[in-house]
């Protein structure tokens, strides 16, 4: 009977702008991984990408496609930006209840920076972005709950 290893659940977090998806590309290519990101979901579905009930819907989607590659011995990327720490935790017991190691990648940037990245990607109009505004953004840093050192020794890396 064949025994597989267990996978590996790598969970990007931060607001947007952040460096997510860059790193998730890359991450995807050198480990290799299986990269999932809503926002290319949705926007390959023809989704609008405030539509939270859609959102919702297809996340949890995702999170069980996940773990079926985790059961499976695949290494896997979740670009969700996991704001809560609620949200983290709960991604990080399923994980382990399928026996996979799991990563959370915080990445910290300074809110002045994703202000600045946020209206050179606006300007751009890349494909799966959704324009977000200065307001919006200060809103979404007001309810970001970053992870706490307490909160990051509890993943493998």
């Amino acid at each position: 009977m064949r025994t597989t290893p267990p996978g590996r659940l790598i969970l990007l977090c931060g607001l947007p702008g952040s460096g997510k998806t860059t790193l998730a590309r890359r991450l995807a290519t050198e480990l290799p991984a299986v990269r999932l990101c809503p926002d290319e979901w949705l926007t390959h579905l023809g989704i609008d990408l405030y539509d939270e009930p859609a959102r919702d819907r297809l996340e949890r989607q995702l999170w069980r496609h996940a773990q079926d590659l985790l059961r499976l011995g695949q290494t896997v990327i979740l670009e969700y930006g996991f704001w809560s720490r609620e949200e983290r935790e709960a991604m990080r017991l399923g994980a382990r209840t399928l026996g996979a190691a799991v990563e959370l990648r915080y990445l910290a940037v300074p809110l002045e920076e994703l202000h600045r990245r946020l209206e050179s990607r606006n300007a751009a109009g890349d494909w799966g972005t959704a324009p977000i505004t200065r307001d919006l953004l200060d809103r979404w840093a007001m309810i970001f709950e970053p992870p706490t050192p307490e909160e990051l020794a509890g993943y493998d890396a």
